[in-house]
């Protein structure tokens, strides 16, 4: 090959092939460069959902229930949005917690047995509530239980009461 072959350089001027090479310090800059902003983005999003507020959004704790007369006597009607067992007797109404107070699993009425029972562990409970059988500490609890002025049941799941309390209608 001739010294006339090759391109001749000029001070200050670059060959234009070196330009487009890429060589290892850039790749490895460029990598880094991507690294940080991943994480720095990944930092952003994390700090952005702990500043933003934690919000349950929970049933009412008061519901209505229906009218008495949507419940036959002699009935255990389960309402499965707020886990609540509303029974009805000769006596009058009373609303039962369906939640199990063993571990909080949802209990289930089985009216060939006449009874209450949590199938993840086997706690049995009468249609009053009370304890038969199982790990459970306590029996299920009553929750007051009012008409309302245009006759509609009220349920209040804050507000726990005597087993022996009913509403008579």
């Amino acid at each position: 090959m001739s010294s006339s072959d090759t391109p001749s350089e000029k001070p200050g001027q670059q060959n234009p092939e070196a330009e487009a090479e890429v060589t290892r310090r850039d790749f490895l800059n460029e990598i880094a460069a991507a690294a940080l902003g991943v994480a720095g983005l990944g930092a952003t999003v994390v700090t952005i959902k702990y500043l933003s507020p934690n919000v349950l959004f929970e049933p009412p704790t008061q519901f209505r229930a229906g009218s008495p007369d949507d419940f036959p006597v002699n009935s255990v009607t389960f309402i499965r949005d707020q886990e609540v067992y509303v029974v009805r007797t000769l006596a009058g109404f009373y609303a039962v917690s369906a939640v199990c107070t063993h571990l909080g699993c949802i209990t289930q009425w089985k009216p060939e047995d006449d009874q209450i029972e949590c199938p993840c562990h086997g706690s049995k409970f009468t249609r009053e509530g009370t304890k038969i059988a199982g790990p459970a500490p306590r029996p299920l609890p009553h929750f007051a239980l009012r008409l309302t002025a245009d006759g509609q049941l009220l349920v209040d799941k804050l507000e726990t009461v005597k087993e022996t309390q009913v509403l008579k209608v």
